[in-house]
């Protein structure tokens, strides 16, 4: 490995993985030098151990295992860890992921010390103010020294909120270039007869504050699952405090529904793959049923990757029309609107990210924004 810059990649919950790992990889084979940060931001082994495993990602260079909390005291802690950790490594660049709390406490140090940083699904937009992410997005985005988009509509929301165009690369997604190196793995067979699954299914995904936080609103969303669970039986995994809120809600001991653990990325594709249906308010998902051709009902008044709507296999439902929608969707199947994936959803762009991750390093002479302009 030649002499490079290090590039530190900070990472906080599956998802970060799963958008990671296609750069990693790719600025592997360029010869950079880099390292990950776990920051335990998800505290369960089975959330984080292995993902890394089935995503080949290398063993972190440090772990903060920051665990739960509110986001104040989350980030609070997020922000000390990773300060010491960046003033000891001294990165050229540090690269954030997603919308989690991980990469905005991350963004914020940099900011304070002076690190370029680069910021991997900028653009995504809600509109919606009341989404923690939304704030982490919008916060991260402004504070980037290099923007990857994933979609058309992302680079839109940039320019209309001022930022550089030189800042700005249209990428693609890399969390579908995941998906296709794992396409191989993904049997639905072993993970169904593992779960004791017979005939047809759905997936249900749940865990936003918004959905499981708010009694009623969850109690609402645990009526509407219910609803679903009359027409087909329900696998739903739960993240532990989802299980916890949707516990209190009555998600347990129903008739139609199977409660089971978090699982590895391999076998929650595995499982989505042989699914009729998924009910989810993860945006990740939205993604992944698109791709992988499954109907896909989001039970959010809005979502930041519309070109799941527009170019995929994903709805957006209110917990009332629920029960309805799957009706619909597992009588009609998935339709795609353009009947092919959204641009740029080809596999291709953690080396894309990587290709202008590395001829910015190697642009010692330019500004942040200058290097931005690097192909």
């Amino acid at each position: 490995m030649r002499d490079h810059p290090l590039v530190l990649h900070v990472l906080g919950a599956r998802p970060n993985f799963v958008k990671a790992a296609p750069v990693v990889k790719g600025l592997a084979a360029l010869g950079v030098r880099q390292g990950i940060i776990h920051t335990g931001q998800h505290y369960d082994a089975l959330m984080s151990d292995v993902f890394f495993a089935d995503l080949g990602l290398p063993e972190p260079i440090a772990n903060l295992g920051v665990g739960s909390g509110t986001h104040a005291r989350q980030t609070a802690a997020l922000l000390t860890g990773l300060e010491d950790l960046v003033l000891e490594h001294r990165p050229a660049l540090v690269v954030v992921y997603g919308d989690v709390n991980s990469t905005l406490a991350a963004i914020l140090v940099c900011a304070k010390l002076g690190v370029p940083t680069a910021h991997v699904e900028a653009g995504l937009r809600s509109f919606d103010r009341g989404m923690p992410e939304e704030v982490n997005r919008i916060v991260t985005d402004a504070l980037s020294d290099l923007l990857f988009a994933t979609s058309p509509d992302a680079l839109s929301h940039l320019a209309n909120e001022g930022v550089a165009p030189a800042k700005v690369h249209l990428v693609g997604n890399p969390m579908i270039d995941s998906l296709f190196a794992a396409l191989p793995s993904l049997d639905p067979a072993p993970v169904q007869e593992r779960l004791g699954i017979t005939g047809r299914y759905a997936v249900a995904t749940l865990h936003r504050p918004a959905n499981v936080d708010d009694p009623q609103a969850a109690r609402e969303l645990v009526d509407a699952v219910l609803g679903v669970a009359e027409q087909v039986p329900v696998i739903v995994p739960l993240h532990p405090r989802g299980r916890q809120r949707l516990a209190e809600a009555g998600l347990v001991d129903r008739d139609g529904l199977r409660i089971v653990d978090p699982l590895g990325y391999v076998d929650f594709l595995s499982l989505v793959r042989g699914a009729a249906l998924v009910v989810t308010d993860s945006g990740g998902v939205q993604e992944e049923t698109t791709m992988l051709g499954v109907p896909c009902l989001t039970v959010r008044p809005n979502t930041e990757r519309p070109i799941t709507v527009t170019h995929g296999t994903n709805r957006l439902v209110t917990p009332a029309a629920l029960p309805a929608a799957a009706s619909k969707a597992l009588a009609d199947g998935a339709a795609t609107p353009s009947g092919e994936l959204p641009p740029l959803w080809d596999g291709a762009a953690g080396p894309r990210i990587a290709r202008v991750i590395d001829a910015w390093l190697r642009g010692d002479n330019l500004s942040p924004a200058a290097k931005g302009q690097a192909r």
